[in-house]
């Protein structure tokens, strides 16, 4: 994909996410796992991404991961950013989903999930925005809101992020904290 694709409503529905969920492997990170001798695994995650998450956060949506993976590399990130939300090992991803909601009152169509793979599928069908890295599989891409133009672990999330904050109007007051007064981004 040369560019980012917007389906639908795609920006009507982003503009009502009140909570923002993701995947790690293959969305978070490249989906490579690493590990040394001693077993230890390491993913990694780029900077934009967690800055985008940070960003998310102070416009006042809420932001969780829900991964079918258990890893303590993922809880460290998660405290890294400050993500309170964080559900690993999960098979039916949707289920985890539905707990959430009613720990955090939030409605189904106000939340967002970003995946890449048919684990994801489900999920992705039933929140109310529905995103994707370039890389997710072909019927993932085919299935979602938007289909970021980066791939998973390269800033995709980030790009996510800025789409949702300018569809519900506080990207400009979340951007405005970066430039000196009268300065625009």
């Amino acid at each position: 994909m040369t560019g980012p694709v917007a389906r639908g409503q795609a920006k009507e529905k982003a503009a009502r996410v009140r909570l923002f969920l993701t995947d790690v492997d293959g969305v978070l990170t490249d989906g490579g796992i690493i590990l040394d001798a001693a077993g230890v695994e390491t993913k990694r995650f780029h900077v934009r991404d967690g800055h985008g998450i940070k960003m998310l956060q102070r416009s006042g949506v809420a932001v969780g991961i829900v991964t079918g993976r258990t890893s303590e590399v993922v809880a460290i990130r998660a405290r890294e950013l400050g993500i309170g939300i964080v559900r690993q090992g999960v098979y039916d991803k949707t289920s985890a989903w539905r707990e959430i909601l009613s720990e955090t009152g939030i409605p189904a169509e106000d939340t967002a999930y970003v995946g890449d793979d048919i684990v994801d599928l489900p999920l992705l069908r039933a929140v109310g925005f529905s995103a994707a890295p370039s890389d997710a599989e072909p019927y993932v891409l085919e299935a979602v809101d938007y289909v970021s133009a980066r791939a998973g672990g390269n800033g995709a999330v980030r790009e996510i992020v800025e789409f949702l904050l300018r569809a519900n109007g506080s990207w400009s007051a979340v951007a405005a904290k970066y430039f000196p007064p009268g300065a625009t981004g």
